[in-house]
């Protein structure tokens, strides 16, 4: 138990970490010109925090977990690539079908920065897991 509690921990710090450098150098520069009019001035910090804690599950359990167990850091980068793929692209693709004044550029931007953290993190995860395994072994 303690491995997946651990490896859940490496992942989540790593994912969290590349958000916070990509949202802190983007969010004036890309978010707020277009999407300033819909913008909330304060973070909703609950509904923050159960998306990353339920995304760095999903993370988990999806990417990282089935490739430690197949001993593949590629296997782990190419899930974790392909679920912030998809999950970014349910995101944009709906807001961008629902919203004004959202843009392409944006769906675009944001689709391949969660493919790129996403898989990142999820390598990130399983190089936690393998020192893990390795040292209980």
């Amino acid at each position: 138990m303690m491995k997946y509690i651990v490896t859940y921990l490496g992942t989540g710090l790593g994912f969290a970490a590349l958000d916070f450098v990509w949202l802190s150098l983007t969010n004036g520069r890309i978010y707020r010109p277009t999407l300033n009019p819909v913008l909330a001035d304060q973070i909703n910090l609950p509904a923050a925090a159960i998306f990353y804690v339920s995304y760095i599950l999903g993370m988990v359990a999806l990417g990282v977990v089935p490739a430690g167990r197949a001993g593949s850091l590629g296997k782990a980068v190419r899930t974790g690539a392909m679920l912030g793929a998809f999950a970014y692209a349910t995101y944009d693709l709906t807001n961008q079908a629902t919203l004004k004044v959202w843009s392409t550029t944006i769906t675009l931007i944001d689709i391949s920065w969660g493919t790129f953290a996403t898989g990142t993190a999820c390598g990130l995860g399983f190089l936690v897991w393998q020192a893990v395994t390795r040292r209980r072994a």
